[in-house]
């Protein structure tokens, strides 16, 4: 990766994601460690439920884990349409539901419809990750429908693709965006326990590669404007 020019401005990153059980928080606190390290300006910011009660609450164990993951998650700022408008760089993070972006944070980006309108999110760098129950889970098919979303904001889609050992790994090798597997079944007082160091790696990687473009991206609109 390159070396970052201290005379630039900083590149701001907004990391959003929608986490039911867990394994999505914990990949966008590695995205956000790395950007932190990357020196960027980064907003953390976590798109909320809009339902008060568990959507399955006959499968307890689940419930119980998607309690004690909205308890372990209510002090990260809720998510905005400002955060995406103040970004150089957005990644946006959800669970696959059967094989489409969660509903919480479709609804999220259906309200950023003004802001696209008026042409506010053109031009920014942008990727996804996902997280799913089991490797053929729709991980693909939901990190493909975010990517979708990007072609209709006019975004530049940097994806991980295979440009790194990292995403090789046994329990990566998504190309289009990281992935987890969470498991069938969220157990409570474990949260995320399936979300592995080598996805931890590979979405610290991601977001490196994508600050590095909008670097570069940036370096170069500043020379054609001389």
């Amino acid at each position: 990766m390159s070396t970052a020019d201290t005379s630039a401005p900083t590149t701001k990153i907004s990391i959003v994601y929608y986490s039911g059980t867990g394994n999505v928080h914990k990949l966008a606190l590695a995205a956000e460690e790395a950007a932190v390290k990357a020196g960027a300006e980064v907003r953390l910011r976590r798109v909320p439920e809009y339902v008060e009660a568990s959507l399955a609450p006959e499968f307890t164990e689940w419930t119980e884990a998607w309690q004690e993951n909205a308890a372990a998650i209510a002090a990260v700022p809720t998510a905005s349409v400002d955060d995406l408008a103040w970004a150089d760089v957005i990644l946006l993070g959800g669970p696959g539901r059967f094989g489409m972006i969660a509903a919480p944070l479709k609804h999220f980006i259906e309200l950023a419809w003004p802001l696209n309108a008026r042409g506010g999110l053109q031009g920014k760098v942008m990727a996804s990750f996902t997280s799913t129950g089991a490797p053929h889970g729709g991980q693909e098919a939901t990190i493909l429908s975010l990517n979708a979303v990007f072609y209709h904001w006019g975004g530049i889609i940097v994806p991980p693709g295979v440009t790194d050992e990292i995403m090789t790994a046994p329990s990566n090798g998504n190309p289009y965006g990281v992935s987890s597997v969470s498991g069938r079944q969220a157990i409570p007082g474990r949260l995320a326990e399936n979300v592995t160091e080598d996805n931890l790696a590979a979405v610290a990687y991601q977001t490196r590669r994508m600050l590095d473009v909008a670097d570069a991206l940036r370096r170069g609109r500043t020379a054609a404007d001389r």
